[in-house]
């Protein structure tokens, strides 16, 4: 009995601390919370958002075959049937360019729209693909970008009849994996001990140590083709603009604490986003250099996994669990007041 009691002891000691660790974050609050979270019909994970352009229609991707369809912006979502035969997909992204619109998913699974999302067509793909498709991007009329979740990259120029290998070989498992505008990539190993890089011209990824101990989360690019990097222990690190090969001093947002970071995006080439683990949200005003915390967006129960600003006036951030989704509201200002 003596050992029992020493044991619950230890358990309640262990529970206290970490409850005060949660409660002692010394980042000052943003004063005020932009993001309204919206009411999805469903239970599934979501992994990926666009729109059809700068228009109020728009798409929501996930597991169990899920898509959502928007016609305001974001605001309410009804779910969109497709006929799959009997097989469950998990949706890992869609992309739009116009009126044009791809998705992609595992297993091997692509699907392609020119009419806005009124109808969907199922493009075969290769037994040989290398890995199973995580990424889209939609290019212009009939042109796509496909990668893979091995690093393998294809282009498209037909409207998806014909795939042209970009890279000669693949990187290998990805945990992931994301693009610069200007087509460049970064993909983080599966265990992320290392990284990898490539851009258009090159035959093959270039590998990358990692600069320390801590395993490498994710990774992307800024809005001046810097890299950034989120590490184990909620570290934020940055390339150095004159040396890409070279990192600047690593930054621990809210040090107090131990929830991952997992997401970083920018709204503006100054404001940045980091979400992370337990409805962890931070925002920096500067680029990075000072660091304040979105309080109100705690309560939310998931884990914030990806960021994604289609323009400064519209963001969007998605939780791990199913039917989570965060709406960026434009019209709130610092002052805590409507616009």
């Amino acid at each position: 009995m003596l050992a029992i009691s020493r044991f619950w002891r230890k358990i309640l000691a262990v529970v206290v601390v970490v409850l005060a660790c949660v409660g002692c974050s010394s980042v000052p609050s943003t004063g005020y919370n932009p993001w309204e979270l919206i009411s999805v019909p469903t239970e599934a994970k979501l992994l990926d958002i666009a729109f059809v352009d700068a228009s109020p229609h728009g798409f929501l991707v996930g597991s169990d075959s899920t898509l959502l369809e928007t016609k305001d912006g974001g605001n309410s979502w009804d779910t969109i049937a497709l006929q799959l035969d009997e097989e469950t997909f998990r949706f890992n992204s869609v992309s739009f360019s116009g009126k044009e619109g791809w998705i992609v998913g595992e297993p091997s699974l692509m699907l392609h729209t020119t009419d806005e999302g009124k109808s969907w067509s199922r493009i075969p793909l290769s037994e040989k693909l290398p890995g199973s498709p995580i990424n889209i991007v939609a290019l212009g009329t009939n042109k796509a970008e496909m990668v893979t979740n091995v690093g393998a990259i294809y282009e498209t120029n037909d409207g998806g009849k014909n795939w042209k290998a970009q890279v000669a070989e693949a990187v290998g498992f990805v945990r992931n994996i994301k693009r610069s505008p200007d087509g460049k990539y970064v993909a983080v190993s599966a265990k992320g001990n290392f990284y990898s890089t490539w851009e258009p011209g090159q035959a093959a990824w270039v590998p990358h140590n990692r600069n320390s101990s801590r395993r490498v989360e994710n990774m992307g690019f800024t809005n001046d083709g810097q890299m950034w990097m989120l590490a184990r222990g909620g570290q934020v690190q940055y390339s150095n603009p004159e040396n890409p090969e070279e990192w600047l001093e690593a930054q621990y947002p809210e040090l107090s604490t131990s929830w991952g970071l997992l997401d970083l995006a920018y709204r503006t080439p100054d404001e940045v986003w980091v979400g992370g683990g337990s409805g962890n949200l931070l925002r920096s005003a500067d680029g990075g250099k000072t660091w304040e915390k979105d309080r109100d967006v705690e309560e939310v129960p998931a884990n914030l996994s990806k960021i994604v600003f289609l323009s400064p006036e519209k963001g969007f951030i998605i939780g791990d669990r199913g039917g989570y989704l965060l709406k960026y509201q434009s019209n709130v200002v610092s002052e805590g007041k409507s616009a």
